[in-house]
């Protein structure tokens, strides 16, 4: 079979030389070295993709819902039926959904996305200019998509990227929106990582034992089907993902080409990361992980992608919202670099004692 691949370009690193001056810098701030902990890794990895040390304040962080509903959701996976969806999507568009909540008490504005949500027309032509079918496959039994869709979703993610780097942004949140979308999460996880079913099922929206169990096996099945492709990464969204999952995979990928940093949220944002870093390798250098959940597949992509969490709040909605909630310490990160004093410019003694490395 032909390869499905959509060709990115070679991914630049974030810089090395800005990289280093930021360390040197935080070396001379008011301050002991290595005592804002975190913080300080935080800033430099901004300042090294910014290319500038000290790094810019963000002033336009975008959240990106991609929104679809998944055929495996009618196997009964989800705590919710799969109408809510579009539901939600409503409650998104007029302000009302926790992601426009935090999202405004953090600086970032937040567009929608209707990739597959199982509607016969977007709320606004606007939302649906990408849309590529209503839901997908029961990807326990069949693809998820076509061949010509997976291609028409993975550059829905590109295109949305590059317009919004045209459009100024300068750091990006993936949101994902879809009853059901943490079971074929799992499974790009358990494929990618080599990790069995039960490993890698948790009770996403809530589910009870006996939902957990459907969700295993559907996971099961479908892992089956993943791993004949496995090799593949745009036929492995063909076959397990979803427009939704798809879109998001590109538009990762795409980021990273742009040169632009992105906050991963959870586990199905962390699934796309993962066959994004196989579309473009070197993209997760320009990642950095908002928070960690208690999905056994979330900690598993985390680690492969060898990304540590800012945050560990439990934040399971998706939406976007726990990698909103970890960007004010972004924010905060580039400032410390950018606004505090040196001991020259504050008049004040530095140690006496070189610092040493822990």
């Amino acid at each position: 079979m032909e390869p499905e691949n959509i060709e990115f370009p070679e991914i630049t690193p974030p810089d090395d030389h800005a990289r280093s001056a930021a360390i040197a810098l935080h070396d001379k701030l008011v301050k002991p070295a290595g005592s804002l902990g975190r913080l300080e890794e935080l800033g430099v990895w901004i300042a090294a993709c910014q290319g500038q040390s000290p790094p810019r304040p963000f002033t336009r962080p975008r959240v990106i819902v991609f929104a679809g509903d998944h055929g495996i959701a009618a196997k009964g996976v989800s705590a919710y039926p799969a109408e809510v969806t579009a539901q939600l999507l409503g409650t998104m568009l007029t302000g009302g959904a926790a992601i426009n909540v935090l999202a405004a008490a953090a600086g970032a504005s937040v567009r929608v996305v209707d990739m597959a949500v199982d509607t016969e027309a977007p709320a606004t032509r606007s939302i649906g200019e990408y849309k590529v079918r209503r839901g997908s496959g029961s990807i326990d039994v069949e693809d998820a998509l076509t061949a010509d869709e997976v291609k028409a979703a993975v550059r829905a993610g590109v295109a949305i990227a590059d317009a919004e780097v045209d459009g100024g942004a300068d750091l990006l949140i993936p949101g994902d929106l879809g009853i059901g979308n943490s079971t074929p999460a799992s499974v790009l996880v358990a494929a990618l990582t080599g990790t069995e079913p039960v490993a890698v099922v948790g009770r996403g929206s809530g589910i009870d034992d006996e939902a957990w169990m459907r969700k295993a096996a559907a996971v099961r099945d479908a892992l089956r089907r993943a791993r004949a492709v496995l090799a593949d990464p745009v036929a492995l969204l063909r076959t397990t993902a979803g427009a939704d999952i798809a879109a998001m995979a590109g538009f990762l990928a795409q980021a990273a080409a742009r040169r632009t940093p992105v906050v991963l949220d959870g586990l199905v944002a962390c699934a796309a990361a993962l066959v994004a870093e196989d579309l473009a390798p070197g993209a997760r250098r320009w990642w950095v992980a908002g928070q960690r959940t208690a999905e056994p597949a979330h900690s598993l992509a985390l680690e492969h992608l060898d990304l540590g969490p800012l945050l560990e709040l439990d934040v399971r909605l998706g939406e976007g919202t726990g990698a909103v909630t970890a960007l004010p310490l972004l924010m905060m990160a580039a400032r410390v670099l950018a606004e505090t004093a040196t001991h020259e410019q504050a008049g004040v003694s530095g140690p006496v004692i070189p610092a040493t490395a822990t």
